[in-house]
C-alpha cells in the first residue's frame, strides 16, 4: 500500500543562473532544500560565472520568462516567490505583473551588480524596479550598493540605515530589509515597515568567500515565509542562517568563494 507523503513548502525563486554555483537559482535552491523547502526556478538568464566574476550574461526571453513561470505557478502552486537577477526594463514589468496576480509572499532582491562589481541590471530598467516590481514585495532586500542605485541615498554608517529604509519603503514594499554588510563592525542590517523596526546583529566572521549571500539571505526569508512563519520571524531565522553560512563559506577558483550553504549539515 502506497503512502501519501505531504509536500514541504513550495518556494519559486525568479532569477539568474550562476555556473559557478554560489550564487542566482543555484544559491536559491540549495537554500531551499537546507531550510526544508521544495525550490522550483523560473531561470531570465545564463551567466558565464566563476570566483573571479561574471565573464558573460545572456537574458532569457521574456516569453519564455512568463512561461515557466504560469508552468509551475498553475499546476504545483507556490507559497512564496523570490527574486533575484532581472537585468532588463521588459523582464522586470512582465515579473511584476505576473507576481501581482499571484497572491503569495514576495521577496524581491533587487539585484544590481555581482560580488565582483560587474553590472547585472540595465540603467533603463531601475524605475521599472522602483514603480512596479518593489510595490509587490513583501520584503525587499537591498544591500547599500543597490539602495544608493535605486534611492540615491548613500550609507555611510549604521544612523544612515534608517534613512535608507524609508526611501525604499516609499516605493510600496511592506517591509524594508536594509542589509549593512558592507559597513564597518559586526553585521548589523535593519528591517521595518515604517513602523516597526527590528535590529538585527551578527558578528563580522573574518573570511573573504562570500559570493551568493545576497540571494542566500533572500531565499531563506522566502523558504521562512512559505513555511507560514510572519516576516520578523522568517527574516531572523534567514538572518541566524546566512551568517552561519558566511562563517562556514570556502574557497573555490582562484577568486571569491560561496558561502556553504550546507553549513548546519556539515556541522
Amino acid at each position: 500500500m502506497s503512502k501519501t507523503v505531504s509536500a514541504p513548502p513550495r518556494v519559486l525563486t525568479v532569477a539568474g543562473s550562476d555556473s559557478g554555483g554560489g550564487a542566482g537559482i543555484q544559491a536559491d535552491l540549495k537554500t531551499m532544500l537546507a531550510l526544508g523547502a521544495h525550490g522550483m526556478s523560473v531561470l531570465t538568464a545564463v551567466t558565464a560565472q566563476n570566483s573571479r566574476g561574471v565573464q558573460g550574461a545572456w537574458e532569457l526571453p521574456v516569453e519564455a520568462v512568463r512561461a515557466q513561470y504560469r508552468s509551475v505557478v498553475d499546476d504545483i502552486g507556490v507559497q512564496a516567490v523570490k527574486t533575484g537577477m532581472l537585468s532588463s526594463a521588459v523582464l522586470v514589468d512582465a515579473v511584476a505583473e505576473l507576481l501581482a496576480e499571484t497572491g503569495v509572499p514576495v521577496v524581491v532582491d533587487p539585484v544590481g551588480v555581482s560580488k565582483h562589481g560587474d553590472p547585472l541590471l540595465a540603467a533603463s530598467a531601475l524605475d521599472g524596479v522602483r514603480q512596479r516590481l518593489l510595490p509587490t514585495a513583501t520584503v525587499a532586500t537591498p544591500n547599500l550598493d543597490e539602495v544608493a542605485q535605486l534611492t540615491g541615498v548613500r550609507v555611510a554608517d549604521e544612523t544612515d540605515l534608517r534613512r535608507a529604509a524609508h526611501a525604499v519603503l516609499e516605493f510600496g514594499p511592506r517591509w524594508a530589509l536594509i542589509k549593512g554588510g558592507h559597513l564597518p563592525g559586526d553585521a548589523v542590517d535593519l528591517l521595518t515597515d515604517g513602523t516597526e523596526e527590528h535590529w538585527l546583529r551578527a558578528p563580522r566572521h573574518d573570511n573573504r568567500h562570500t559570493h551568493g549571500t545576497g540571494c542566500t539571505y533572500a531565499s531563506a526569508i522566502a523558504a521562512g515565509l512559505a513555511g507560514g512563519q510572519d516576516v520578523v520571524a522568517a527574516v531572523g531565522a534567514a538572518k541566524e542562517y546566512v551568517t552561519g553560512a558566511i562563517a562556514h563559506g570556502f574557497a573555490l577558483g582562484a577568486g571569491i568563494g560561496p558561502v556553504d550553504h550546507a553549513w548546519r549539515f556539515r556541522a
